[in-house]
């Protein structure tokens, strides 16, 4: 029997040892309209029906090898809310009693009718479909809370992320991951494999970036003994070594022209052969490839190959850089600092209303990597310091709302008044407020504007 896993379009498994019965018993649920998988025995039954398979088993009790109740305990062993129907001689009742007792679906007693074998049937394909249906909605629950943990923020461009790494974790395709430096590119690489089927495979991450030339090809595709000089013994590469799983391949763009050759190779052949050796090793993996850069202008300008390009673009993922997520810098900032302080054994630290308006001021260069540790640092009782910035003017936290509001207000003003303005006018357009409003803002928290010149003539 192979060993290749039962179709999910097939519907019933029946086995049965009496090939006339056998034969009987097909006809009757094809008639139906039901996808029928007839075997003769049970035997690797086991290894083939996976656990979300969408059908039922339809199984003598009495049968050479494997009979009907070891292999009722065999399958509930790997999902317990299989259905199974057994099928018994009148002298086997009181067995199949006992096998209702272990989680049978049903027991048919020979002769039995058609229409209560289709009957029995069609009524665990309904509970079959019921159950996979919950077990879906609840993955999706438990990914939704893993991705809302590990992709914290509460911004459109975020959610938005969320939901196509929630679209793409299931599928097979290979996803080309855009972002600026510390925005989150593994991050968002280790969800796409964690929510994924090939899960429990390897994820193995490489950064392209920082392997030196004379070692890239051997890292990635590995090497036979004798490959080169030095090879004294045979490597696996990472390819090789994330087979069942997911290669994260990082800073993409920094590969040679030469192993771009052999990526795309790769990607359109899933084989891989070791360097200084002749054989194709087949690969079942997905790959999934990230960059800083404009891929598509590399290409143009002849730096990136432009048909390597088109095979990686057909599932890119564009990752929001933390300037334009507004407020989930704050979100952001406290979720790291309450971790930071936490993992220190430190009290908790509270955002005063200067240091937001720092934070959301800040056009964060760095990205999450850097709000990550300025949160650090924060956390360890150090001053908030963002480069570039003035230090925030501290206001306390404590008053009622109204106080809080104010004193945010200002710490707002005053974090953009250290930015460079020609005008009142320049300044305005940048707090969002008119003139007339801005100044009486400035009269009201006593604070001046010292740029260039004034907006009376403009």
């Amino acid at each position: 029997m192979s060993t290749d896993a039962i179709d999910s379009r097939i519907q019933v498994v029946l086995i049965d040892d009496d090939p006339h019965l056998r034969q009987a018993l097909s006809q009757t649920l094809d008639l139906a309209g039901l996808k029928i998988l007839p075997l003769s025995d049970a035997k690797g039954l086991q290894a083939r029906i996976e656990r979300d398979w969408p059908g039922v088993i339809v199984s003598d009790i009495r049968m050479p090898g494997i009979d009907g109740l070891e292999l009722l305990n065999q399958l509930h062993a790997q999902d317990p809310e299989l259905p199974v129907l057994l099928i018994t001689g009148h002298g086997d009742v009181p067995l199949a009693v006992q096998a209702m007792r272990a989680g049978a679906y049903d027991f048919l007693e020979k002769p039995f009718a058609s229409d209560a074998l289709l009957d029995s049937v069609r009524r665990a394909l309904a509970l079959r479909r019921l159950v996979l249906d919950n077990r879906s909605l609840r993955l999706e629950l438990s990914d939704r809370q893993q991705l809302s943990t590990r992709l914290v923020g509460l911004s459109a461009p975020i959610q938005r992320l969320r939901a196509q790494i929630g679209a793409l974790a299931a599928t097979k395709a290979d996803v080309l991951i855009l972002g600026e430096t510390g925005a989150g590119k593994e991050v968002v690489a280790r969800a796409l494999h964690d929510l994924s089927n090939r899960r429990n495979g390897p994820f193995v991450a490489i950064n392209a970036g920082a392997l030196a030339e004379s070692v890239v090809e051997s890292e990635l595709f590995g090497h036979e003994s004798g490959a080169f000089t030095g090879a004294q013994k045979r490597r696996i590469g990472k390819f090789e070594f994330a087979n069942g799983g997911t290669l994260f391949l990082d800073e993409i763009e920094s590969m040679s022209m030469d192993v771009q050759v052999k990526l795309l190779r790769l990607l359109q052949e899933r084989v891989v052969e070791r360097l200084g050796g002749n054989q194709q090793i087949p690969l079942d993996i997905r790959v999934i490839a990230a960059t800083k850069e404009d891929l598509r202008q590399a290409a143009d300008q002849g730096r990136f190959r432009a048909d390597l390009y088109y095979r990686l673009n057909v599932a890119p993922l564009r990752i929001p850089p933390l300037r334009e997520r507004g407020e989930d810098a704050l979100v952001l900032f406290q979720h790291f600092a309450d971790t930071a302080s936490l993992r220190h054994g430190l009290p908790r630290h509270e955002l005063q209303p200067g240091h937001r308006a720092l934070l959301l001021r800040h056009t964060w260069p760095g990205n999450v990597r850097e709000l990550q540790n300025a949160a650090e640092r924060f956390a360890l009782g150090l001053e908030l310091e963002l480069e570039g910035e003035a230090q925030p003017d501290l206001v306390a936290s404590n008053g009622g709302l109204s106080e809080q509001v104010e004193a945010f207000e200002r710490a707002l003003i005053a974090a953009e008044l250290t930015r460079p303005h020609s005008s009142v006018r320049s300044l305005a357009e940048a707090l969002g407020l008119p003139r007339k409003t801005l100044h009486d803002k400035l009269r009201k928290h006593g604070l001046t504007f010292n740029g260039g010149g004034s907006d009376d003539n403009e």
